[in-house]
């Protein structure tokens, strides 16, 4: 059901907006998409703290929900959505966040709730109650790094146990804030920006300004991998929202061709060359061939769950199958567009083998004139910003 302002006219802004979209991400939205909508109408504080709230009960959910039996002795499946809801809020401001006021984390709590099921609000008042700062004991340490037990097993086996230890503890962290400024550029006026170990790639220290684009330092890092030049033609085959398109338009190719199946946000994507809405996994309409192909192949996001936390509470192992499928029939069909002694760089920002490696081994084994020239990977928790994997495949002739 939808938290409506009327319904919730007792609770301040924050709050308002936090329920709204913690609720819109239970009913399968993502939260970045929906905060944003909500917080347009609120001031900066306001909207600071809804995302303070939204996001800190997605990373932290795990302990929330021990907590939640902790304080309340039933189980977190044994409760309506709306009290799930309300309780993970309100234990999430009243145990993780300093300076917010009690009486209003536990007040508004018991509001939201009222306004959906008034007969679970007493419940809700008196489980808060109980709640204080004082430490507890996790059961395990998926709980202690509230992550999925499955997805620590499968980074143990892929990588190794510090790593996948790294990789969740990372994911419990707000996420840096990354800016490209291209070579030769002077620095924006007015922002407090440090370089990175990436060519272009700035931490932005100071506050966001309005409408400027954010590039993630890991995602910057790979596209230098396509060594693409004047000479070449380029073609960018799942480019929305533009940010890897831009960054490889520096390099000033002769020609180049952005596309993405959702032309929604094919229009994210700047004006800065042919824009194409296609499916990538399907035939190509180009009879040109291209001398550099770039695929930010549509993945499970793995890599991104400090910034996507809703993420790892969503995927399933079976579901890696389904996003292994399409990325080899898009790794195909950039094949076939590809110039003699051309390059394709495949990146996603998973960490699964099956989306990784595994779609480039089977591709090699297929395709006797392709050779793999190099592979990457960024890892959260030793590296900065979200995890990556790019391969650089090249054709002989």
């Amino acid at each position: 059901m939808h938290v409506t302002p009327i319904s919730t006219r007792r609770i301040a802004p924050a709050r308002r907006a936090a329920f709204a979209v913690l609720e819109a991400v239970a009913n399968g939205q993502y939260a970045s998409d929906v905060l944003r909508a909500e917080s347009r109408s609120l001031a900066a504080r306001d909207a600071s703290l809804a995302s303070q709230i939204v996001f800190g009960c997605l990373r932290w959910t795990s302990q929330l929900d021990f907590l939640v039996t902790h304080y309340s002795g039933r189980r977190p499946d044994k409760l309506d959505q709306v009290v799930l809801l309300a309780l993970r809020s309100a234990i999430f401001q009243l145990r993780y966040l300093e300076r917010v006021p009690a009486h209003a984390a536990v007040h508004e709590s018991v509001e939201f709730v009222k306004a959906h099921k008034r007969s679970a609000s007493g419940l809700v008042n008196a489980v808060l109650r109980k709640v204080n700062r004082q430490p507890v004991s996790w059961p395990d340490l998926a709980t202690e790094l509230s992550c999925p037990q499955w997805l620590l097993e499968r980074w143990s086996l892929h990588f190794d146990a510090q790593t996948a230890r790294g990789i969740a503890s990372a994911a419990l962290l707000e996420p840096e804030t990354f800016l490209r400024i291209p070579a030769g550029t002077p620095l924006p006026a007015g922002l407090d920006l440090e370089p990175t170990e990436v060519p272009g790639a700035y931490k932005l220290l100071s506050d966001l300004p309005a409408q400027q684009r954010t590039h993630d330092v890991s995602s910057q890092s790979v596209v230098s991998l396509l060594a693409l030049g004047p000479e070449h033609t380029f073609l960018d085959l799942c480019a929305a929202p533009g940010n890897k398109t831009l960054q490889a338009l520096e390099a000033s190719p002769a020609r180049a061709i952005a596309c993405d199946v959702s032309l929604k946000r094919l229009r994210e994507v700047p004006a800065v060359c042919p824009r194409v809405a296609l499916d990538a996994s399907q035939a190509l309409p180009f009879a040109a061939r291209f001398d550099r192909i770039f695929i930010d192949a549509p993945c499970s996001g793995t890599g991104t769950l400090g910034r996507n936390p809703e993420i790892k509470w969503r995927l399933q192992a079976a579901d890696l199958p389904r996003f292994q499928e399409r990325q080899s029939a898009i790794l195909r069909q950039a094949a076939s567009v590809l110039a003699a002694r051309g390059r394709i760089l495949y990146a996603t920002c998973s960490l699964e083998r099956e989306e990784n490696e595994d779609v480039i081994r089977q591709f090699l084994e297929l395709h006797s004139d392709f050779q793999l020239i190099e592979e990457k990977w960024r890892i959260p928790g030793r590296d900065r910003g979200d995890g990556f994997y790019a391969a650089v495949l090249a054709r002989s002739s």
